[in-house]
């Protein structure tokens, strides 16, 4: 299959608002050549990351909207034209391969269409864009509610965090405490010609210069390190782990953070990883099984504590709690297609469930944190805040001492909020609970 094909396939699920890019574009890359998949990948995301400036751009050259049957020509002119403006393929290669598409959706009437369009935006693209840049949603490039949202928010930070969020992520590796320090596994780096430099704040982390196949990295089939962020590395630590406790993990996959709480402290007394879905815990024990380590992996609802819990208190409960995922839109582009305003709210009220049905589960004396890689203080603070004030048992703990003499983020009310950095962290939020009494 064309590799602009499909892209515009996966990403016309996203557009109906049915699926993620991680849920629709493997489907596709299974009908691609071996040799095409990166180009696939490359303007599916690509062109979620651009969307809002190339929608924009679209309209004006367009004569209507397509109709919601025609999410798939949409999405194949939006693949177009992210060639046209963002990548070096030649133009007589993106529009002539991208009109040639329009024949394998059986609408050859779109064939004109685009072509018209595409050849268009290749004239007229800069003096458009110049009469489009006024609108903060074509010049950031983020949807209007969230952009509105953040300027509220943030206004000193907003534009910053959304050119953040348009920037390609860094490839951030944790080096297994059970194996090497992170100056030895650097000077195994070092040996294999391959260039990074330690993380600022994660004393587990290194920053990759360039990204690279994960088997091109030393021992990563031994387990040695895995890939995660250096701001979802620091919640291992802030839990204070030590040898003997049993720990929960809510809300747990894909088990980036399972796997560092039993790196960080091999001598646990157990760790129990809940998430909702089944066949996303199998990610879970993927990981689990390349780094030689245990949990006890529950398919629940981690609000049901009836259903799955054994009546046996956790001394630590790490809560990442399902969110908007807005701190880490540069590693999934298309959350600025599929979130939409009213979901902040819903998920709210769930994190605000989570964290009232887990607390009973928790000793006296135990600490909770919670966590999200959201940059909305709805989903953050807020939460914290009406919990701490319907659970009397509940009170913060101050994080910043535990991040450094400069620690990462802003403080908040309550918590601490890392905005995306660029070439470093995501955006994440940690809040730090300890329980001072069971009522």
């Amino acid at each position: 299959m064309n590799p602009r094909l499909a892209a515009a396939k996966a990403l016309a699920v996203v557009l109906s608002g049915k699926a993620s890019l991680n849920s629709s574009l493997p489907k596709q890359l299974d009908n691609v050549d071996a040799r095409d998949r990166g180009l696939t990948q490359d303007l599916a995301f690509g062109t979620a990351r651009w969307q809002p400036r190339l929608s924009a751009l679209a309209a004006k050259l367009l004569q209507k909207p397509f109709k919601s049957v025609d999410a798939d020509v949409e999405a194949l002119l939006l693949v177009g034209l992210y060639q046209l403006l963002y990548t070096r393929i030649p133009p007589h290669a993106a529009i002539g391969e991208t009109v040639g598409c329009a024949d394998k959706l059986k609408k050859p009437w779109a064939k004109a269409l685009i072509n018209a369009v595409l050849r268009r935006a290749q004239r007229e693209s800069e003096a458009l864009f110049v009469e489009l840049e006024h609108d903060p949603v074509v010049r950031t490039a983020h949807p209007r509610w969230l952009q509105k949202a953040l300027k509220a928010y943030w206004p000193e930070q907003w534009e910053a965090i959304c050119a953040a969020n348009n920037t390609h992520p860094p490839m951030i590796l944790r080096v297994n405490r059970r194996h090497h320090s992170r100056d030895a596994y650097l000077q195994l780096l070092q040996g294999a010609s391959i260039e990074a430099h330690a993380c600022t704040f994660s004393q587990d982390g290194i920053v990759l210069s360039e990204p690279c196949d994960v088997r091109n990295l030393p021992g990563f089939a031994e387990g040695w390190i895995s890939v995660q962020d250096e701001a979802a590395q620091l919640a291992a630590d802030l839990l204070d782990l030590a040898p003997g406790q049993r720990v929960l993990d809510a809300c747990c996959a894909p088990g980036g953070k399972t796997c560092h709480l039993l790196e960080v402290q091999p001598q646990l007394a157990g760790v129990v990883a809940v998430d909702l879905e089944a066949k996303r815990l199998v990610r879970v024990k993927e990981n689990l099984e390349r780094l030689g380590l245990s949990a006890e992996l529950i398919a629940a609802d981690a609000r049901e504590t009836q259903q799955w819990w054994d009546g046996k208190p956790f001394q630590r409960i790490l809560l990442d709690a399902p969110c908007s995922a807005t701190g880490v839109i540069r590693r999934h582009p298309d959350i600025k297609l599929a979130r939409q305003a009213d979901d902040i709210p819903a998920l709210a009220t769930l994190q605000g469930e989570l964290l009232d049905a887990l607390w009973p589960t928790l000793e006296v004396g135990g600490i909770l944190l919670y966590a999200t890689c959201s940059t909305l203080p709805m989903e953050n603070t807020d939460v914290v805040d009406g919990f701490l004030a319907r659970t009397s048992g509940a009170r913060e703990l101050d994080i910043a001492g535990q991040l450094g003499q400069q620690p990462p983020g802003l403080k908040q009310p309550h918590g601490r909020q890392l905005l995306p950095q660029e070439g470093g962290h995501d955006g994440f939020y940690y809040a730090k609970l300890i329980k001072i009494a069971a009522v």
